[in-house]
């Protein structure tokens, strides 16, 4: 019997994408490599105060986003004539919040920390670097401006030149055997070189230049009253995705660190299900303009797709875990396996969630996305508090993993978006995969 195509889409179409896209792939590639070699080197106990300081700041560096990159490009599209007050705007707001919040992360953590029994001087430090590494994320406007002219390509090429300058500094790094805090320096060198190719790419292709910015009272209000539900969604999504490094800090850095090397295999590919929704997203958006059962269908095919992906990956890493924290990391993290084999099935829920998030934002139903993220990051803080301390990592992957699953599947508790949420269940229990092969 013949199996049936369960994409939908048209193969043209997604060859032609990946083909734009093999760089940036390489690029996330060589830098999940280089992130394996730095956790084998730093070992469990400085590799977990690095991972913490990234985690504590990255909470803190999802406010600065203000929600404004979609709207960034959304706005640009239907008033071009604006470009210059819009990414000005955006440029400002947001590098003004980051820098209001470098000092607070800081001020935050060292006050936390006298009411702790975890000290030391040099986790402030990383943390400082690691703040003051994410204001140059401001220059992420940028960005949004390349995809908004569907010219994306130039920002990836951006990013793969920064990465591989990144790999040969930390690799260097770790040649001359230097300690911990040098890796934190590193990101900030990251921050800086990606900021200075935006600029310079934006200035060559665009033929235009950030003197031209300009920045408006009135814009900055219109761009938060649209964004202000995806602030907080951000803030939520940083929650649910780093509050369990930030919380396991309580048992000591080694915990984190075995923790944080389980959670960076389980979380390299999450980069696919962004390549493949990014791909047929348009086509889907394009259904729904003309004919509601057809974008049903696809809807349908791309949950049915990720499942199909997600799922063996899953499996087989589950099976496999122990070998492969052995083979990337040797015998110094000792624990992680258990703590990956449970951790990656949460990729197949994260998969879904990126599939109906987009299918929310096409609906306008941005409350709903807060909603439902703020739940995980609820559901997650409760059982991290009641499960670090009697299963330590193990624990804290349990709870990951119900999270995942809370958030992605609560937007069964919507009237409007139930639907979904039942179409994302037939394809995780491979039932409508499996009417389509008995179809024919």
């Amino acid at each position: 019997m013949k199996i049936p195509a369960i994409t939908g889409f048209d193969p043209q179409a997604f060859e032609k994408y990946f083909k734009n896209t093999a760089w940036l792939m390489l690029g996330r590639i060589l830098s999940m490599i280089v992130g394996f070699i730095i956790a084998r080197y730093l070992g469990p106990s400085s590799f977990g105060d690095l991972s913490f300081a990234m985690a504590f700041t990255g909470l803190f560096a999802a406010v600065a986003t203000l929600g404004l990159d979609s709207f960034i490009i959304r706005e640009i599209i239907h008033t071009p004539e604006k470009r210059d007050l819009i990414l000005g705007t955006s440029f400002w707001m947001r590098l003004m919040v980051s820098l209001l919040l470098i000092p607070l992360s800081v001020v935050l953590y060292v006050f936390f920390r006298e009411l702790s029994p975890v000290q030391g001087i040099s986790l402030t430090a990383l943390i400082s670097l690691c703040a003051f590494a994410s204001a140059f994320k401001s220059f992420n406007v940028i960005d949004s401006y390349f995809q908004s002219q569907v010219k994306s390509k130039y920002i990836v090429h951006i990013q793969n030149i920064c990465l591989f300058i990144s790999a040969a500094i930390k690799v260097s790094l770790i040649l001359l055997k230097l300690p911990v805090v040098y890796f934190a320096l590193a990101l900030v060198i990251d921050g800086f070189m990606l900021a200075a190719g935006f600029i310079i790419i934006y200035q060559k292709k665009s033929s235009q230049h950030i003197y031209n910015w300009k920045f408006s009272w009135e814009m900055a209000a219109a761009l938060l009253k649209k964004s202000w539900p995806l602030i907080f969604t951000a803030v939520m999504i940083s929650i649910y995705m780093q509050i369990d490094l930030v919380m396991l800090k309580s048992l000591g850095a080694e915990v984190v660190g075995i923790y944080s090397a389980a959670a960076r295999i389980s979380e390299a590919w999450y980069f696919i299900p962004v390549a493949i929704i990014t791909s047929v997203m348009p086509a889907i958006i394009q259904a729904r303009k003309s004919d509601v059962d057809r974008y049903t269908k696809r809807l349908q095919n791309l949950y049915d797709l990720l499942v199909a992906i997600s799922l063996p990956v899953a499996l087989i890493v589950s099976l496999s875990a122990n070998f492969i924290i052995n083979l990337l990391y040797g015998d110094q993290f000792e624990g992680a396996g258990l703590m990956l084999s449970i951790h990656i099935w949460s990729g197949v829920f994260v998969f879904l969630g990126s599939a109906s998030s987009q299918y929310l934002l096409a609906e306008g139903y941005t409350i709903i996305s807060f909603k439902r993220t703020a739940l995980g990051a609820v559901v997650n803080i409760l059982l991290n508090l009641w499960l670090i301390p009697l299963y330590g990592g193990v624990g804290s992957a349990i709870a990951t993993l119900i999270a995942y699953f809370t958030a992605t599947f609560s937007i069964l508790l919507f009237p409007h978006t139930r639907r979904q949420g039942l179409m994302m269940l037939k394809s995780l229990f491979l039932i409508s995969l499996i009417q389509k092969i008995y179809k024919r």
